[in-house]
């Protein structure tokens, strides 16, 4: 194998993925383990995040695959999160954030618990990642927080992160440790039924992306999967998009 293919594999590194039981997030869980990478599973429901990490590992069967339940909002989970880590011993060296908004929460409230979570636990995990001296930090944004979307409400949380992956990655490359965003558009998750389902809404999403279609979970964790690698070791604080061109349609 040629040298320079190492830097596009994962092996011997561990990837911990917050909202990881479905979506986005369980896309990028299967990226990475079929990559090389051992994986760590956040979500808040418990049931189905061990029907996603049994399949996971059925699938992957080269890759450690381990679960915990928890609700990254809140301070006292992410300090079990941070007991859990602890106590397994494992080399954490990257970790993904692809927890979105609480539909339960009032936006301005959702906002501040799904920021919470992605600077809280990255504070918290700092620590393991800096002792691994070649880390990264990806964050899971949107189009939304880089250009006013009609109908979605989401933008002004998203630019937020994005902002906090920029600080994190100027804090935090003295330590090793890289910091991104992956941007995506409509991304065919469960969270996107509803607008998909709508017909007026999904012709006028196809028409103004030029790509004609809506992103799959596989594609946007393939971006995430590129900033993670050794490969992308000069890459930090940028965003991103997964959008099928839309950011780059003018009229």
């Amino acid at each position: 194998m040629h040298p320079r293919l190492a830097s596009w594999r994962l092996d011997g590194h561990t990837a911990m993925i917050g909202g990881a039981s479905q979506g986005i997030g369980l896309a990028c869980a299967y990226e990475l383990a079929a990559l090389g990478a051992d994986v760590l599973m956040l979500a808040r429901d418990d049931d189905r995040l061990q029907i996603a990490a049994d399949e996971l590992a059925e699938a992957c069967p080269d890759a450690q695959i381990r679960a915990f339940a928890a609700d990254l909002s809140s301070s006292e989970d992410r300090l079990d999160v941070l007991d859990w880590i602890t106590d397994l011993d494992a080399p954490l060296s990257l970790l993904v954030n692809a927890i979105g908004l609480d539909s339960d929460l009032s936006p301005p409230l959702g906002m501040q618990a799904m920021l919470e979570a992605a600077d809280g636990l990255g504070r918290l995990l700092h620590p393991f990642l800096s002792a691994h001296a070649n880390a990264a930090v990806v964050h899971v944004g949107a189009v939304s927080g880089m250009s006013c979307i009609r109908g979605v409400g989401d933008g002004p949380a998203k630019a937020a992160l994005h902002q906090l992956a920029r600080e994190q990655a100027c804090a935090w490359a003295g330590d090793g440790i890289r910091v991104n965003v992956v941007a995506p558009w409509l991304t065919r998750t469960a969270r996107s039924q509803a607008m998909l389902a709508d017909g007026d809404t999904l012709d006028e999403v196809l028409e103004r992306t030029p790509m004609g279609r809506i992103g799959e979970p596989e594609e946007v964790a393939a971006a995430v999967a590129f900033l993670c690698l050794p490969a992308a070791s000069y890459i930090t604080g940028q965003i991103l998009a997964v959008d099928g061109g839309l950011l780059a349609r003018a009229f």
